[in-house]
């Protein structure tokens, strides 16, 4: 019985991508969204009956409800990219979907590449918290249309949406329905983009204006469904105890030793009308990272070098570490070891920010650099779409808050860091959000260095899932404590 209408654009290798699918004697009909004025009134796509669809974005409501309109079938698939599927991913998948009763299902992959290789690209799993609307979902989503139409009925229509749509959906479907990963390569995929993660890691802040207003609303929107949006009003933060300065520059660093000490030396060369110090925790450098801070504190006092008692730290565990450190300053701020500030007043201000404004904490604007302090694509990461009503609504779909980020060290010794080396940053953003006033800088206050060994310069696919997972774990524990605040 064929089950199943497919859902192609002029991007996706239609036709080749048709006679594909069409083996698997479970399609019925293909659907092709074209450009406006792109229809040529074709019938027929790759041995299957097509219907054209016309519209400005394959996202937009206008295109997803004739798509629905269109299909005649229980099941709807939408395909992204040149993408042959394993001769039984779509009976898995349909079976999948009916027996479980599940909204949508989506799997793992395999990359082919221009050599004709094929490796492993697996996913990460779906759960609550897989909030991103560029949440990765590989090439093959299996909707039921009965699902999504249901959906829609109880939360309200796609209609207005000009490009999120199909996010609006997805979030819509998820509050009733399960959306389920078959951990298992369902197809090879050609991929469109070549670059390695470090040049694809930008992309979600590369989108229109409009796209991420868009996105906000339909993220937005979803939280107050499910009883998680928070409305305010943020509280000031009233400074407490007694610290040996006001502000302390915060560097964890492990093997370093090409970078480090351009950090160190934009931290101390940092003019601020208060007390400062620079704190670096040195994870157990071995590369000569530890000799070159050592010598340098030798030189300047204002230079704390901690090396921990502990071997099992992560990044996060460092902050932990300088933030209950006896030097530490009442505000914190941060700064990578790759990175330096743009300027002499970087401290004073991310300083002025949390003082004068009683934030929480406070984040301010980076630009993109190589080594040579040469700008790169995007250049300026501002995160405008940050507001201070619905920022920490928003939050929960982005990816960060950028950089520098400052904190009070007090906020940090009640809600620490992560011991981990990814997302701990973004653990403690959403925790202090959640209840406190977050000062915003959009001038350029730091440098993001990119070079070769940047964590995140080429990670590997499965790697980029454990990431994935693990941000959304913590917006699905984040997601909990905030509607657990509103019950």
């Amino acid at each position: 019985m064929k089950t199943i209408t497919v859902v192609l654009t002029a991007e996706d290798q239609p036709d080749v991508t048709a006679q594909r699918l069409a083996r698997s004697g479970l399609v019925a009909a293909a659907i092709l969204c074209v450009p406006p004025g792109g229809a040529t009134g074709r019938t027929e796509l790759g041995g299957l009956p097509c219907t054209e669809v016309e519209g400005a974005a394959p996202g937009s409501g206008a295109v997803v409800q004739r798509v629905l309109q269109a299909a005649g079938t229980a099941q709807l698939l939408r395909v992204t990219g040149d993408t042959d599927p394993h001769p039984t991913a779509l009976r898995r998948m349909a079976v999948a979907l009916s027996e479980t009763g599940a909204g949508m299902v989506f799997g793992d992959y395999m990359d082919l590449s221009p050599e004709g290789k094929a490796s492993s690209h697996p996913l990460s799993d779906y759960q609550t918290g897989s909030l991103q609307d560029s949440f990765p979902f590989g090439p093959l989503q299996l909707w039921s249309v009965q699902a999504i139409r249901d959906a829609l009925q109880s939360h309200g229509g796609v209609e207005g949406l000009s490009w999120m749509a199909w996010y609006d959906v997805r979030l819509k479907v998820s509050v009733g329905r399960a959306i389920h990963r078959l951990p298992e390569p369902l197809a090879l995929l050609i991929p469109r983009d070549q670059r390695r993660s470090g040049e694809q890691v930008f992309d979600y802040l590369t989108a229109s204006r409009e796209r991420q207003v868009e996105a906000e609303q339909v993220c937005t929107a979803h939280l107050e469904r499910v009883g998680a949006k928070l409305t305010g009003p943020f509280r000031a933060y009233v400074p407490q105890g007694e610290h040996p300065v006001d502000v302390s520059v915060v560097i964890p660093v492990r093997d370093r030793a090409r970078t480090v000490m351009d950090a160190v030396s934009s931290a101390l060369d940092q003019q601020v009308d208060a007390s400062f110090n620079v704190i670096v925790v040195d994870n157990h450098s071995t590369d000569g990272t530890t000799e070159l801070l050592r010598e340098r504190a030798q030189i300047d006092p204002r230079l704390v070098h901690v090396i921990p008692d502990r071997l099992d730290l992560g990044i996060g565990g460092c902050w932990n570490q300088a933030v209950n450190h006896p030097s530490c300053g009442r505000y914190v701020v941060q700064l990578d070891s790759d990175d330096i500030y743009s300027g002499k007043d970087t401290v004073a201000r991310m300083f002025a920010s949390l003082r004068d404004g009683q934030c929480g904490m406070a984040v301010g604007s980076y630009t993109l650099v190589n080594m040579e302090l040469q700008e790169l694509p995007p250049g300026l990461i501002d995160h405008r779409e940050w507001t201070d009503d619905n920022g920490p609504n928003n939050a929960l779909r982005i990816g960060g808050l950028g950089a520098p980020r400052a904190f009070a060290t007090d906020l940090l010794r009640r809600y620490p860091f992560p011991n981990a080396s990814y997302g701990e940053d973004y653990a403690v953003v959403l925790r202090i959000s959640r209840e406190y006033r977050v000062g915003r800088i959009y001038d350029s206050l730091y440098l993001c260095r990119r070079w070769e060994d940047n964590s995140d310069a080429d990670l590997p696919p499965a790697t980029k899932a454990r990431y994935q997972t693990y941000k959304d774990r913590l917006r699905t524990l984040e997601l909990a404590a905030r509607q657990q605040r509103g019950s």
